[in-house]
């Protein structure tokens, strides 16, 4: 848990994003990697993943508002 307060730390420190998904909460409805494939991507297991956390073309944070389980977080 110390390494994420860290991250968390030091992305607030350089003013980053972090987006991550629950994959516990995730159901892989597809609306995410629909959305904006650049940032989400689906793996094999059918449970969404971000593979970047800085997106030109999209707003993270209502893609975050949209997910129907609330499964992704953007601090």
């Amino acid at each position: 848990m110390l390494g994420g307060r860290l991250l968390l730390r030091l992305c607030y420190y350089y003013d980053m994003v972090v987006v991550s998904v629950d994959r516990d909460k995730c159901i892989g409805c597809g609306l995410c990697t629909g959305t904006c494939s650049e940032c989400f991507e689906m793996g094999g297991d059918n449970i969404a993943r971000a593979i970047k956390n800085k997106c030109d073309t999209c707003d993270l944070k209502e893609i975050a508002d949209a997910c129907p389980v609330s499964a992704i977080t953007v601090k």
